[in-house]
């Protein structure tokens, strides 16, 4: 069993940052892709960042580029979503999920291609 636990969201001004965090335990294979997600109320989850098994390749939505990065620490298991310059529509609730092997970019952008999902972590922001 594989378990993802998010961490780092909470309530923030416009223009504030956040770091994320995802943690893997239990049964994960020995290389897999992580990505983030979000889903806003009444709205479909979308793809926000994704990185693959080693963090040489990453992915990132258009509305994420130049303020969101993506990390890893593979000895933590770890994996990270450092957000910048923070607007009110970041505002959902953000999940991480794993897709096992060395999935490639494309893999990695097809939501359906992740098997398991953490519990998500709210980010809020006021303008």
């Amino acid at each position: 069993q594989v378990r993802l636990v998010e961490s780092g969201g909470g309530l923030v001004q416009a223009g504030d940052s956040l770091r994320l965090s995802c943690t893997a335990s239990g049964r994960t294979s020995s290389s897999y892709a992580v990505g983030w997600f979000r889903q806003a109320p009444e709205k479909e989850r979308e793809l926000v960042a994704a990185i693959n098994w080693n963090g040489g390749s990453t992915l990132y939505a258009d509305r994420a580029k130049g303020r969101f990065t993506i990390s890893r620490d593979n000895a933590k298991s770890t994996v990270y979503l450092q957000m910048n310059a923070l607007k009110p529509e970041d505002t959902a609730v953000y999940y991480c999920a794993i897709q096992h092997g060395r999935a490639s970019n494309q893999a990695m952008g097809v939501l359906k291609s992740y098997t398991n999902w953490g519990q998500g972590t709210q980010v809020s922001v006021s303008s």
